[in-house]
């Protein structure tokens, strides 16, 4: 029953079982794992890392067997300092080949147990679907080699910030490393070995391309406050939340800048009333409903503590941050027969890649991407031969 994956990409596959190493075919009998590999994706296989909440092997590691795990640990991080030494990109190699056999059976097994000790003693979490799902997504992203082109940068070499830039980019691994409990809102963050794509600063992001023809951006207008609106059963305008605002719940002539500084201001400062606002942003009632005083638990039930400063914003971001990764893992399954795919997502949108001969299913990709949990949500889209370029998309 019990196993676990040798590497967790598709194309290395390897399994530790009842003491035995299997290579390119999977043993009979496989339940229960510590993480998702690739390989694994048509399984029907459990995976304790969701079990307890993404947690790590060390924290999930019960008391008596720590020395153990902590003694396989340390020589684990000794073939990790070689392969940095030597290096060896573990984006293009697998694990297995790279480590003696007796050590792959001693981590394993150990492994294991810590595996076995964690489906005894951690409940199944009520969102599991989701997180194994959302795993798989992120899994794929991160051994997809994005297509990183410093020339973009050497244009402007004369200014010491492209000079720094092409310095930094040309060591770092163009790979998208997402932490998927980076924040305690849901929000995704990125490893410190990622490429920085969250925080990629706008003068340098003509430099990330597609690996096809286009880069494709569905981006939700204004996520939060659409969230806010749907929790509160207000009616959903499928126009640009700021026109609609500036001309419906202010007074006439109010420019949509100076309407969206207006609700913002009010929004998270619970000393200002505005009664016409409330009516389609009741922040008090939803605050009220999501959260006891202690503990915010959400639409999608993530629980986070939180004082009455911070538990609006928690409720509204972690709604957001869930909703729009549902969607995203449903774009995801819609595009498992096609050369399109999800090259990154940041926080409100998704940046797809796609060919030319598939250009013909961007409304199909919008609609579902449109369509989440709470509503239809209005979408904004763009597209570009670049990150940096991207123009409105009008369909």
């Amino acid at each position: 029953m019990y196993f676990q994956a040798l590497d967790d990409k598709g194309e290395c596959v390897g399994v530790y079982k009842d003491g035995e190493l299997y290579f390119k075919e999977k043993p009979e009998g496989i339940k229960r794992t510590w993480k998702y590999a690739e390989f694994l994706a048509d399984s029907s296989v459990e995976y304790a890392s969701v079990y307890s909440n993404n947690r790590s092997l060390s924290d999930a590691c019960p008391p008596y067997l720590i020395d153990d795990w902590t003694e396989v640990e340390e020589q684990l991080k000794a073939f990790y300092r070689s392969f940095v030494i030597a290096k060896v990109n573990l984006n293009e190699n697998c694990f297995f080949d790279l480590v003696p056999r007796p050590f792959l059976i001693k981590y394993c097994e150990i492994r294991n147990k810590i595996t076995k000790y964690v489906f005894e003693n951690f409940e199944k979490p009520s969102n599991y679907d989701f997180m194994v799902d959302l795993t798989k997504v992120l899994t794929r992203i991160r051994y997809q080699k994005m297509n990183i082109d410093l020339t973009q940068l050497s244009k402007n070499a004369h200014l010491p910030k492209f000079r720094q830039a092409m310095k930094k980019f040309s060591q770092i691994q163009p790979y998208c490393r997402y932490n998927i409990v980076g924040t305690k809102t849901g929000r995704l963050a990125t490893f410190s070995d990622s490429f920085p794509i969250m925080t990629l600063d706008k003068d340098l992001r003509a430099m990330v391309k597609p690996t096809q023809d286009w880069f494709v951006e569905l981006d939700f207008n204004a996520a939060e406050l659409r969230t806010l609106m749907a929790l509160a059963g207000s009616p959903m305008p499928l126009e640009d939340i700021h026109d609609w605002n500036a001309t419906n719940l202010f007074p006439a002539g109010t420019e949509r800048s100076e309407a969206k500084q207006r609700l913002f201001s009010w929004l998270y400062d619970e000393a200002k009333s505005n009664p016409n606002l409330a009516k389609y942003y009741d922040r008090d009632g939803v605050k009220k409903e999501y959260w006891d005083g202690r503990v915010v638990k959400t639409h999608f039930g993530r629980e986070i503590e939180a004082d009455g400063k911070h538990a609006l914003n928690y409720i509204i971001q972690s709604t957001t941050a869930d909703l729009v990764l549902r969607q995203v893992v449903k774009v995801f399954d819609f595009l498992k027969d096609k050369r399109s795919f999800i090259s990154f997502t940041i926080h409100d949108n998704i940046m797809l890649d796609i060919p030319d001969e598939e250009r013909y299913i961007i409304p199909e990709l919008i609609e579902i991407f449109s369509n989440t949990d709470l509503g239809k949500f209005m979408v904004n889209v763009k597209a570009g031969k670049d990150f940096g370029n991207l123009k409105d998309l009008n369909l």
